[in-house]
């Protein structure tokens, strides 16, 4: 097994990670290098990685480090140990109702006991697609989406842009809402998200969709099930921005993660100028942060 990694200037690796995930769609280990430096990891076998030419080439300006390493025999039993279960705590109830914490763990970890009986557990293979719940981005909108179940009922269905593994839209059929459709343009993704809803039982529809040409589904008014409808979108920078000009007509929340701490004030002023949604709650985890919006009515 050999472990490709790249290091990159900090300004420039929110660019550079979009085009890694084009060239290594199974996933991009991130490991931050202190405060100008990130390096970001693919690992395969001999000819299953990218080729050099073509890394250099999504990397290119913003390139600090290239190298590559040959991992031991057992890699695969130690690459286990940092896929560790994710705790994501319920907020306390304020007059709503009471929601389970959610565990996300992989196959090879043991369930919660039996005396953990409010947390809902949700089993995710992390070789398979971005979104375990290890990442801090996606904890942070697991946590966003807890919130927003909590405040009300979630009678109304849900759409996950850049589903991933499925861990969002997951959660989501679990904590009520319905139907619930999680969307990506890699389809690689949408094997393992419709793999991970059979394993955990999660009535998710899952579908191919390239955000960058084409129309996102019920966002038009006629073209949306009854009721209020809710949109986790967990992307990067220019994807949100993208998905803000492409609304039709505004969901009445919308969770927005993947965002450095610095870019989330602009993401904000984009879904709020376009579609009057303003900030209801935001998040940070070390560099990352995560927003819930809401129109003003709800």
């Amino acid at each position: 097994m050999i472990r490709l990694a790249v290091r990159v200037a900090r300004e420039q690796a929110e660019l550079v990670l979009a085009e890694l995930l084009d060239l290594a769609p199974a996933g991009v280990e991130e490991v931050a290098l202190g405060p100008h430096t990130v390096e970001y990891a693919v690992y395969g076998a001999p000819g299953e990685l990218p080729r050099l030419p073509d890394l250099r080439a999504a990397v290119g300006e913003a390139l600090v480090e290239l190298s590559t390493s040959e991992l031991p025999d057992d890699w695969s039993e130690r690459w286990k140990r940092f896929h560790r279960p994710a705790l994501i705590n319920a907020p306390a109830s304020q007059g709503g109702r009471r929601l389970p914490d959610l565990r996300i763990r992989p196959p090879w970890e043991a369930p919660a006991g039996a005396e953990d009986r409010h947390v809902q557990e949700i089993v995710i293979d992390p070789g398979q697609a971005f979104g375990t719940g290890g990442h801090a981005s996606t904890r942070l909108c697991l946590a966003l989406l807890l919130e927003l179940a909590t405040g009300q009922p979630p009678a109304g269905a849900l759409l996950d842009v850049g589903t991933g593994s499925g861990v969002l839209a997951i959660a989501a059929a679990r904590l009520g809402f319905g139907p619930v459709l999680g969307l990506d343009n890699e389809r690689e993704s949408v094997t393992a998200a419709r793999h991970n809803a059979a394993v955990n039982q999660a009535a998710i529809d899952v579908r191919h969709l390239d955000l960058r040409t084409q129309a996102l589904p019920w966002m038009d008014i006629a073209d949306r099930p009854s009721g209020p409808l809710s949109v986790v979108a967990n992307l990067l920078r220019p994807l949100l921005l993208a998905l803000a000009d492409s609304i039709a007509a505004p969901p009445a929340h919308l969770i927005a993660g993947g965002l450095l701490a610095d870019e989330v004030d602009e993401v904000v002023d984009a879904f709020g100028d376009r579609l009057a949604l303003r900030e209801r709650h935001r998040l940070h985890s070390g560099d990352w942060a995560a927003v819930w919006l809401a129109g003003a009515d709800t």
